[in-house]
């Protein structure tokens, strides 16, 4: 059993409505729609949720086969959200047991000198997935309406034509960024997006357990409080970003983040709501094809054991 329509629709954003993030709550449960994961009183739903997310995996893993032996689609998954919110651990525990050999994750970082002399995009398409493959962004072409518009100076470093930045600038991004996802879905790949919503008190958790359990540290860095200082200013840049780029072939998914097990379900039940409606088959064999294999079966079967 996976999630059902009712979920899905409840977590992605329609097309031309608000996000609406302050009032999505991050510790989300579902209410009757996920009553059968968390039980009447909340006893085992952690093992509940772990064998939905097996199943889901298991049917991804199925689904991955079928994409890459039909060869004419492709799935992207762009995963963006405030530190500690859980994008690798999903990344991880959603995608395991799926063939490596279709699938690849891509973690954009600051971009790279050569990157700022193209435009933002540029790097973006030199990693989408190749046909039949699932691709995974880890942050993407959105830190260019996120980041950026929390901290405007970044902006001086892409090397752009003089001009104003003020809302028709941001417009504009967006706009672009909604013909490209348009462009790939129209040439065979389908764009999820996923936010992952977390509290900014479970944030502060987190941040604490990373400075405090041993082997936990290395993730940590000083910067990463000095960017929640700005966190007011990155939940309008998200509510902005989202609200003007879900759109009915890119759409956006508002997750709760605060249950990380929830949030691995959530995810993994949208992804394969998608592949679902993709409605893919093996390749069927031409005729000729088929009685040549048939002759081969032949000699294979009179060789002697």
């Amino acid at each position: 059993m996976t999630i059902s329509r009712a979920v899905v629709r409840h977590l992605q954003v329609q097309p031309g409505q608000s996000a609406n993030l302050p009032k999505r709550d991050t510790a989300w449960k579902g209410g009757k729609e996920l009553a059968h994961l968390h039980g009447k009183d909340g006893k085992g739903a952690k093992k509940r949720l772990k064998t939905e997310l097996a199943n889901s995996r298991a049917e991804i893993d199925r689904e991955q086969e079928l994409l890459w032996a039909n060869d004419r689609r492709s799935l992207l998954l762009v995963f963006q959200a405030m530190d500690a919110a859980g994008k690798d651990g999903t990344i991880k525990h959603v995608m395991e047991g799926v063939n490596p050999q279709g699938c690849r994750v891509t973690s954009f970082k600051q971009p790279s000198a050569v990157e700022l002399d193209h435009d933002f995009l540029w790097r973006i398409a030199r990693a989408l997935p190749e046909r039949g493959q699932i691709g995974i962004f880890n942050r993407s072409h959105y830190e260019e309406v996120l980041v950026v518009r929390v901290h405007p100076d970044w902006l001086e470093r892409q090397q752009l034509p003089p001009g104003r930045r003020g809302p028709k600038f941001w417009k504009d991004r967006y706009e672009s960024i909604n013909c490209f996802e348009h462009h790939l879905d129209l040439n065979g790949t389908s764009v999820l997006k996923f936010f992952l919503h977390v509290s900014k008190e479970e944030q502060r958790r987190r941040f604490l357990d990373r400075l405090t359990e041993p082997g936990k540290e290395w993730k940590f860095s000083s910067a990463d409080v000095a960017e929640r200082q700005h966190w007011d200013a990155y939940m309008d840049a998200y509510e902005k970003a989202i609200t003007a780029t879900s759109t009915p072939w890119a759409p956006w998914y508002v997750i709760p983040a605060d249950n990380k097990n929830l949030m691995r379900v959530l995810v993994a039940g949208v992804i394969v709501h998608t592949i679902r409606q993709m409605k893919l088959a093996f390749p069927t064999v031409a005729e000729e094809q088929h009685k040549a294999n048939l002759e081969a079966k032949h000699q294979l079967e009179a060789e002697a054991p």
